[in-house]
């Protein structure tokens, strides 16, 4: 193993100075190293081949480098399959405890991720919420890509951001995609083609939940956001 990271450290020094200067590394869920000239993935950090060489290699798994354009990241290769009554539970438990109608949480849901717990924007948003990796720091959330904590630290920014701006439901989603500073400055809904759309679809998601009923919950919903 330690030869072959040698090797590996061989081929490193080998590509050209332009080449080897935009390298970095990260070890990925199943324990394999990758380098790659393009940081998509949110694990990975620069290479420092001089700290590298001068400090002893211990056994590490075995090391894959990747030359690729940059693509949208998920943090798993197999096929997402959506346990839709898990997350409906989730949804249930997030709102009762952030004072959230469930339905809106959900229209939420599917207009960032469409249900998708291990989504990745191109931007770096994660799992199901579509949480920035900042953003779920401050909200203590320490796996973006847990269905419940995602759930409940977006429901946690979707109450703050109401309380922000006294219920108005239209700035607190057009604060959700581009900041509350943003809707702040702009006073109002800025007008960005991504956010006037985002307000529009998320608000069409949550009346055609509440039309079909499809969330059925014995949640008290009078201290909850409504949309008449």
């Amino acid at each position: 193993m330690r030869a072959a990271l040698l090797t590996l450290l061989l081929l490193v020094l080998a590509l050209p100075a332009n080449a080897r200067a935009g390298l970095f590394t990260y070890v990925d869920e199943h324990g394999v190293r990758h380098y790659t000239n393009v940081p998509a993935d949110s694990r990975a950090r620069p290479v420092r081949l001089k700290k590298i060489i001068t400090t002893n290699l211990p056994d590490r798994p075995r090391a894959v480098i990747r030359y690729s354009r940059p693509t949208t990241v998920r943090p798993r290769q197999k096929a997402v399959v959506v346990n839709h009554a898990a997350i409906e539970r989730h949804i249930l438990r997030a709102a009762s405890e952030n004072r959230v109608d469930p339905l809106l949480i959900k229209a939420i849901i599917k207009t960032e991720s469409n249900f998708d717990q291990f989504a990745v924007s191109s931007k770096g948003a994660q799992g199901l919420m579509q949480l920035m990796p900042e953003t779920a720091r401050d909200l203590q959330v320490d796996n973006p890509f847990d269905a419940y904590e995602n759930i409940a630290g977006g429901a946690r920014y979707l109450r703050t951001l109401l309380d922000t701006f006294a219920g108005d439901l239209k700035l607190s989603l057009a604060a959700y995609n581009a900041g509350p500073g943003c809707v702040t400055r702009h006073g109002g809904i800025p007008n960005f083609p991504e956010t006037t759309a985002y307000v529009r679809k998320v608000l069409r998601h949550y009346h055609n939940y509440r039309k079909q009923h499809a969330l059925a919950t014995s949640i008290n919903l009078r201290h909850m956001v409504t949309v008449n």
